[in-house]
């Protein structure tokens, strides 16, 4: 599967604990990365000061559903049912 354009879940539904370029302590679940544009793409993407944890984020439908939509609400509930695991 392949990144759909425009979507942006993976760049607002999960927290990022690794420092961001203007986002140096990370960011939390359900906030927007601000290295994500208005029309959701990654300032950052195929750029090498782009954080590990993004580059090695692979679309899968279980993860990106049939739309932008479903893709929020997969990844925000993963987030959910990860942070209770670690006691976030």
């Amino acid at each position: 599967m392949k990144c759909r354009p425009g979507c942006g879940a993976c760049c607002i539904a999960p927290s990022i604990s690794s420092p961001i370029p203007g986002m140096p302590h990370g960011k939390p679940a359900g906030v927007r990365c601000v290295q994500l544009t208005d029309d959701n793409r990654c300032r950052l993407y195929g750029r090498p000061e782009r954080p590990r944890v993004c580059a090695r984020f692979a679309p899968a439908i279980d993860s990106c559903g049939d739309s932008a939509a479903e893709a929020l609400a997969l990844l925000a509930r993963w987030e959910r049912a990860t942070a209770r695991r670690s006691g976030r």
